[in-house]
């Protein structure tokens, strides 16, 4: 019991500490995740070994998955699915999974390397959502056009790998791993259609639940992680993959919650981002050989560009081909699909499964976990520089310093500004629907009424800028991210 609690206590140092080292790089482009990822690999037993992968350990390892995929089923709307965007996101990844397989298949150098198996081809199409949530969030991009797009097509990144590991991964036949998920299906829908029932004819235990939600019983939470564990032990019984039973779980939550409840959400971060998913990240990192993965740089790099290749592209060609219903710009939709190439939990569990079915080796495992571990912190990197390069528009403005060589420092600055403009609208866009609801709720106090008072002087300042620009602000309060600059 000292060396789990030793392993435990070190665990929870690197997680306590990585918030403030993230905090203090300047320009904080490297997440939290990353430096949970790195710690553990540091002090794994591959690294000084200090930290030990023992029984306890690894069952808070599972219990911090459960909880990533509890977060990340949580995080999709139902609606968002079936709507069009949902659609086009389930086509892409269903093209994303065929050219993974052709690449797999018949690529020499994958079938040189050992992985031209199934494992290989699904953690090529995955998008690891659970863990760009919260990166979404650090960098304000949740409830913008973009943050939205790479929800659509994120989801079935993560949600279309879980399915093809529990069809295509399972060691039964055909017919009973259909049985086996046809019963695990009809457990999810009663799990569902028992509490939504008593929601909506207001029984008595609901009332007791939504009473009790925030006193010492804390019934809501207890139920929620009741439902959890419920489900993932199912898995396990029904021999299918933990992450199945955890995604459903935040996917049932939020079926019965369409509107969500901030109360509960808090609680589940607070549980899952405070003390289990840190666990996950930091026993993913101690799980790297760094012997093994430094023996086999070329899989490394080529398996990062596959991802690149297979999951990027497609997700890029997907939203220029439905320009008209997402109307973002070329560097925007760059930036998507280099967000819905983060991959790593998928990864960690396929690779986990492939080894202890035998049809893959723990060192290639580490690789492929390494490479997605890099993913979380490239793809998030290059996709924050395209981000804020889209707003200052790289190719009109070479374009005008072409046609007016001389002005080309006006130029430069000009576009400087307009980017940001947009970035201060969309700040202004978040205040005020803040306030908004806050008016709506409780009203204005003194604290809101001096915010309010902030908002309409960033305003006028706005306002002032956009005519220092030979701009009209009442025809421009609503300015596009697809603004281009007028030619001189």
């Amino acid at each position: 019991m000292t060396q789990e609690l030793v392993s435990l206590t070190i665990i929870m140092a690197v997680a306590a500490v990585s918030p403030i080292v993230a905090q203090l790089i300047p320009g904080k482009f490297i997440p939290q995740t990353v430096l949970l990822l790195a710690a553990g690999t540091a002090l794994g037993p591959y690294g000084l070994g200090v930290i030990e992968v023992n029984d306890a350990v690894k069952l808070l390892n599972e219990l911090g998955m459960a909880f990533l995929f509890l977060l990340a089923g949580y995080e999709i709307d139902p609606k968002r699915l079936a709507g069009h965007q949902g659609k086009v996101g389930l086509l892409t990844w269903g093209i994303t999974l065929g050219l993974a397989w052709l690449v797999v298949t018949f690529l020499p150098f994958f079938t040189k390397q050992g992985i031209n198996g199934v494992a290989t081809v699904i953690a090529l199409t995955t998008t690891a959502l659970g863990t760009l949530m919260p990166i979404l969030k650090e960098r304000n991009l949740e409830g913008t056009p973009i943050g939205d797009a790479i929800i659509s097509y994120g989801t079935w990144g993560e949600l279309g790998p879980i399915l093809a590991m529990a069809i295509l991964l399972s060691t039964r036949t055909g017919w009973q791993t259909m049985l086996v998920l046809g019963a695990f299906l009809a457990i999810c829908l009663l799990c569902a259609m028992l509490p939504t029932k008593a929601l909506r004819t207001g029984h008595r235990l609901y009332r007791f639940l939504t009473e009790n939600a925030n006193t010492s019983s804390q019934t809501l939470m207890r139920l929620t992680t009741f439902l959890l564990i419920f489900l993932v032990t199912i898995s396990a019984l029904f021999e299918l993959d933990a992450v199945l039973g955890a995604f459903a779980a935040g996917f049932i939550l939020r079926y019965i919650i369409p509107d969500g409840s901030k109360s509960l959400e808090m609680k589940l971060e607070g549980v899952g981002y405070g003390f289990l998913i840190p666990v996950f990240f930091v026993v993913s990192g101690a799980a790297i050989n760094v012997r093994a993965v430094a023996g086999r740089p070329a899989l490394l790099v080529a398996f990062i560009v596959m991802l690149m290749l297979i999951r990027a592209v497609p997700v890029y060609v997907a939203l220029s081909l439905d320009k008209r219903k997402n109307p973002l710009s070329s560097h925007h939709r760059v930036t998507v699909a280099l967000y819905c190439t983060t991959a790593l939990p998928i990864i960690v569990a396929v690779t986990s499964l492939a080894v202890k079915v035998g049809t893959m080796q723990s060192d290639t495992a580490s690789t492929l976990v390494a490479a997605g571990a890099i993913t979380v912190f490239l793809m998030p990197l290059l996709g924050s520089i395209t981000y804020q390069v889209a707003d200052v528009h790289p190719v009109t403005a070479v374009r005008e310093i072409a046609h007016t060589p001389s002005d080309w420092l006006t130029i430069v600055r000009e576009h400087a500004q307009v980017r940001a403009l947009l970035h201060h609208q969309d700040r202004l866009k978040r205040m005020a629907e803040t306030l908004e609801s806050l008016e709506k709720q409780e009203g204005l106090n003194g604290l809101d009424s001096r915010r309010a008072e902030l908002v309409e002087r960033a305003r006028l300042e706005i306002d002032r800028q956009l005519k220092e620009l030979g701009l009209d602000p009442q025809l421009t309060t609503q300015l596009p991210h697809n603004y281009r600059y007028p030619k001189n």
